[in-house]
């Protein structure tokens, strides 16, 4: 969400407010994080049409100088509408918490923390940084369901639960206090509900009417042609189920790489517990296209991939212009960021991404018999401990502790050794 700015909706003591946020952005080395205000106050309005009557007459306030704020005062009011990810009851955490812990729940309320969180710390709030800071337990609401199963897992979360009831009250207060409502010009917010009512209007008008419900009875010829277009489909789902079980029945992965550089394809298997890449004496080769990989497969076996009793398939594939590479969310890998994610600590990492990475880092050393991955990986070292505190957060022991420069510069170091075994094929 980096570069964006983000309409949500707080449900705080005196009602529900709407007004702007500013996840985290970059201007040069400097990184900055901001909501809808200006110095220390907060601005909250009571509806959308003065949310939006205030951004298009307002030039002073601590987002102008974002990138997109012309962007934003450019939107029709109907697009400052926070949509339901966005939209926190703030108020009601502790009715959250007193919940069972079902993904939903967990869910709900690991948002609802992430944004008060934010807040304390955009708006220095001493009440709310205390309490995240004091109370590391409430990292366990960001590793989903698997913190709360069994009886230990019941037990923290109630203990979670009678925390927040115990100093939600003094969270509330604190955001209740920094939040203020400027005055808007009355015609900019007639006009700005003018536009909702208009979005409304039209979006009730495009609505689908089951007009063919009853059509279903008329005659059995209908029923016949149906049913053929019934067989249709199912043609069409076996072949698409077809194309994809291809990979899996030859044991090969096509995998996707994001670094800096650009975007690639390749593919991997295991032998055994061994990885083996598309690529030959620990080298990777990778490509910028499907068509180029097809051709590659198609007119190659100098590589690793073609030992494989199932190459010859593959390669069959590639020559009559049949295969094709989908690719599962699982093997897609997207390196650039990380780096800068690890500065700012593990509370800020994406997870799966990091974990994804890791995976990638650690099976390419392997593929070239290289043990600096799994060295620096490992649990002694500042990175290891980083990484694995970040990708199994564990509210019973000790975070890493700031800075983590140094852990950043020992990933990037990873990276670039991986790229070096990166060779691109055209």
């Amino acid at each position: 969400m980096a570069g964006d700015i983000v309409p949500i909706e707080l449900g705080l003591t005196d009602g529900n407010v709407f007004t702007l946020w500013a996840p985290r952005w970059r201007e040069g080395d400097d990184e900055w994080e901001a909501f809808l205000g200006l110095d220390e106050d907060l601005y909250g309005f009571p509806g959308v049409a003065e949310l939006a009557a205030f951004v298009r007459n307002d030039d002073e306030n601590d987002l102008v100088e974002h990138p997109a704020w012309d962007t934003v005062v450019r939107l029709q009011a109907d697009e400052l509408v926070p949509d339901d990810r966005h939209s926190y009851d703030l108020v009601g955490v502790p009715e959250l918490a007193a919940e069972d812990p079902t993904p939903e729940v967990i869910a709900e309320l690991e948002d609802a923390l992430e944004i008060v969180r934010i807040l304390g710390e955009v708006c220095e709030l001493t009440v709310v940084t205390k309490f995240f800071n004091g109370n590391p337990i409430l990292g366990a609401v960001t590793t989903g369901t698997r913190n709360f199963a069994g009886r230990e897992g019941v037990d923290l979360w109630v203990r979670i639960g009678r925390l927040i009831a115990k100093h939600w009250d003094d969270v509330i207060d604190a955001i209740d206090a920094v939040i203020t409502t400027p005055d808007v010009d009355k015609a900019a917010v007639a006009t700005a509900e003018a536009e909702l009512e208009a979005a409304a209007s039209a979006e009730d008008e495009d609505e689908p009417v089951d007009e063919d419900l009853e059509l279903v009875e008329e005659g059995d010829a209908e029923d016949e042609e149906d049913s053929g277009d019934d067989e249709d489909l199912d043609d069409d789902i076996d072949e698409i189920d077809d194309d994809d079980d291809f990979w899996a029945n030859v044991g090969i992965d096509p995998i996707r790489i994001v670094t800096a550089d650009g975007e690639y394809l390749s593919l991997r298997c295991y032998l055994g517990d061994d990885p083996v890449f598309l690529g030959s004496g620990g080298k990777i080769f990778v490509f910028t296209s499907p068509r180029a990989l097809s051709r590659f497969l198609a007119d190659s076996t100098d590589h690793d991939l073609a030992d494989l009793s199932t190459f010859s398939d593959v390669q069959v594939a590639a020559t009559d212009g049949s295969l094709e590479f989908d690719v599962l969310d699982d093997n897609v890998y997207v390196l650039p960021g990380i780096a800068d994610d690890i500065a700012d600590g593990p509370r800020r990492m994406d997870r799966n991404q990091l974990d994804l990475a890791v995976e990638l880092l650690t099976d390419a050393a392997d593929y070239a018999d290289d043990d600096s991955v799994n060295e620096a990986l490992g649990s002694t070292t500042p990175l290891g401990w980083f990484v694995d505190y970040a990708t199994n957060p564990d509210p019973k022991r000790m975070a890493p502790s700031p800075p983590f420069d140094n852990e950043s510069e020992a990933w990037r170091a990873l990276v670039h050794d991986f790229e070096e075994r990166l060779v691109k094929k055209s």
